[in-house]
C-alpha cells in the first residue's frame, strides 16, 4: 500500500511559501540583532566578514530548499575553503581536522546495521505484536506504541522506526475502523524523544559526545529521566488534546487477533545474529569508560561482527548507507570549521560568556529555548554544528559547560516535534497520513504536536533547573 516512492515524495515535498518568509523574516531579524550587538561590524576584518556571508548563505540556502541541502552544504564548504586558502585563515590540512570522523564512523556502521535490521522483518514484527497485545483498544494501543518506539529509538535511527512502522500503524487501525492519527501522532513525536536519551539515538547526540567526551552510561545517566518526564507528558498531553479520536470503538477484533506476526520475520537466524551483534554493541556502551574505546570503535566492530557472521553481499548492503546524510555532515563540518577558524564563533562566545560568568542557569534556560524554536523551524544538526564550538569555547574560560551540553541536547532533541517539517519522520509520517481518509493537517499538528512539543520542552527545562546541580556534573 505504502511503497518508497511515497517516502521519497514526503522527503522532496516542497515547503510553503509562509514558511520561506518565515524563515527569511527570521534570518533578517537575528542578521540585525547581530549587527546591533556587534557595532563595529564595519571594523571587522575581511576574512571575518567574507566567512560570515559564506556561512549565512550556506545556512539560508539549506532552509529554503531551492537546491538540495547536500548540494548546498558541499557549496558552502568548497568557497570555505577556497576563500579561506587565498585569505590565508582557513588551510586544506585545517578542513581535514575539522570532520568530526568518530561521528561519520558511528553514523556509517549503525546506518549498516539497522538497514540489515530492516531487511529481516524485525521492526514490522513488532509494530504487530504490540497491536495484538492491546485488543485495539485505542488508549492501551498508543501507550504501547509509543512505548515501543521510545525504546527502539534510543538505539536505532528514527527515521527508520517511522518509515517501517508507520504503514503497520496505519493498517492496523484501518483493520480496527479506527482513526490513525492519534498512533502516528504519538509514535512520530515520541520517535524524537526517545532519539534524545542516549549518544546513538540522534545525530545532534552523537555530535555532541564526540565534542564533550560524553560517554554513553553519562547520556543515559542524565538524559533518561528528562525522556521519562517528557515521555509521560507527550501521551496524556495527547490523551487530552485528542480525546474525541481516542474515543473511538474499534471494530473487527477478530481479524487483528488472526495476524501473524511470525510471518513478518524474513530472515530468523540473520535476525538473531544481527540482534546479537546490536546487543554486543550497546553492552560494551555501557563499559565504555573501563575500556578506553570510542563508540565509533565499537560500533565500527560491531558491525564487522554482523557482516562477517551474515555474510550477506557488499554491494546491497553498502545501499543501505544514506552517502547524501554523511556529505552533507562532512561539509557542515568543514564550513563550520572555517567559521570557527575566522574568529566568528569565538566572538559569539565572548558574549554568551558575559552572561554565562553572572548566570549560567540562565545561560543554559536561555539556550535550550533557543535550541527548541530554532530546530522546530529549521533542522537540528546545523544549529547543533554551529553551537559545538561555542560551547567548547565557554569551557576554556573556567565555565561548567556539563549543564550547557545537556540542555543543548534536550532543546534540539525536543524541539524538532514543533512543526510538520521540523525532523524527517515528521515529513513521512504527514505524507502517509495523506494517502488515508485522516490525513495529518497543519491545524492538526498544531493541535497536537506543536502543544506536546510546548508541553515537553517546560518538562525537561523543570527537570534540568530543578537537579541543575546534578546536570552540572559528568
Amino acid at each position: 500500500m505504502f511503497s518508497g516512492k511515497v517516502i521519497v515524495q514526503a522527503l522532496t515535498a516542497p515547503r510553503s511559501t509562509a514558511l520561506y518568509v518565515s524563515i527569511y523574516a527570521v534570518a533578517a531579524l537575528l542578521g540585525a540583532f547581530l549587527a546591533l550587538k556587534f557595532e563595529v561590524l564595519e571594523h571587522l576584518p575581511t576574512h571575518v566578514l567574507v566567512a560570515g556571508i559564506i556561512f549565512g548563505s550556506t545556512y539560508i540556502a539549506i532552509l529554503s530548499e531551492k537546491i538540495h541541502r547536500t548540494i548546498a552544504a558541499i557549496t558552502g564548504a568548497v568557497l570555505m575553503l577556497m576563500v579561506g586558502h587565498f585569505l590565508g585563515f582557513y588551510s586544506q590540512t585545517d578542513a581535514v581536522q575539522a570532520i568530526d570522523w568518530h561521528t561519520i564512523g558511528l553514523l556509517v556502521a549503525f546506518m549498516v546495521m539497522v538497514g540489515m535490521l530492516q531487511k529481516t522483518g524485525f521492526f514490522e514484527y513488532l509494530g504487530i505484536i504490540t497491536a495484538k497485545k492491546t485488543m485495539g483498544d485505542p488508549w492501551r494501543l498508543m501507550v504501547f506504541l509509543g512505548t515501543v518506539v521510545t525504546v527502539l529509538s534510543s538505539m536505532v535511527n528514527n527515521v527508520t522506526c517511522m518509515v517501517v512502522l508507520a504503514p503497520v500503524i496505519v493498517a492496523t487501525c484501518e483493520i480496527l475502523g479506527l482513526n490513525p492519527v492519534p498512533m502516528l501522532m504519538a509514535t512520530v513525536l515520541l520517535s524524537g524523544i526517545g532519539g534524545v536519551a542516549t549518544l546513538v539515538g540522534d545525530p545532534p547526540n552523537m555530535m555532541i559526545g564526540s565534542a564533550a567526551g560524553i560517554t554513553f552510561n553519562e547520556f543515559l545517566f542524565h538524559l533518561g529521566l528528562p525522556v521519562v518526564a517528557a515521555w509521560a507528558v507527550t501521551l496524556l498531553t495527547l490523551r487530552v488534546v485528542m480525546r474525541k479520536e481516542i474515543a473511538m470503538k474499534p471494530k473487527n477484533i477478530e481479524a487483528l487477533l488472526e495476524m501473524d506476526e511470525g510471518a513478518a520475520i524474513h530472515d530468523r537466524q540473520g535476525l538473531r545474529k544481527i540482534l546479537i551483534a546490536l546487543g554486543l554493541v550497546l553492552l560494551l556502551f555501557f563499559f565504555q569508560g573501563k575500556l578506553g574505546l570510542l563508540p565509533s570503535s565499537i560500533s565500527i566492530m560491531g558491525l564487522a561482527m554482523a557482516l562477517l557472521w551474515v555474510r550477506p553481499n557488499p554491494d546491497d548492503i553498502l545501499k543501505e548507507v544514506d552517502w547524501s546524510i554523511l556529505l552533507f555532515f562532512i561539509s557542515l563540518f568543514v564550513a563550520v570549521g572555517g567559521v570557527e577558524k575566522a574568529g566568528i564563533l569565538d566572538m559569539v562566545a565572548e558574549k554568551i560568556a558575559i552572561h554565562a560568568h553572572t548566570n549560567l542557569v540562565f545561560t543554559c534556560a536561555l539556550l535550550f529555548l533557543v535550541a527548541a524554536i530554532s530546530s522546530a523551524i529549521v533542522d537540528n544538526i546545523p544549529f547543533t554544528m554551529a553551537m559545538i564550538p561555542v560551547i567548547q569555547y565557554l569551557g576554556t574560560q573556567d565555565i561548567n559547560v556539563m549543564p550547557l551540553w545537556w540542555a543543548l541536547a534536550m532543546g534540539v532533541g525536543f524541539g524538532g516535534n514543533g512543526t510538520p517539517i521540523g525532523a524527517a519522520p515528521n515529513i513521512i509520517t504527514v505524507s502517509i497520513s495523506e494517502k488515508t481518509k485522516y490525513p495529518i493537517t497543519l491545524g492538526v499538528w498544531l493541535r497536537s504536536g506543536t502543544t506536546t512539543m510546548i508541553a515537553t520542552c517546560i518538562a525537561g527545562l523543570a527537570v534540568e533547573l530543578m537537579f541543575f546541580k546534578f546536570f552540572s556534573g559528568h
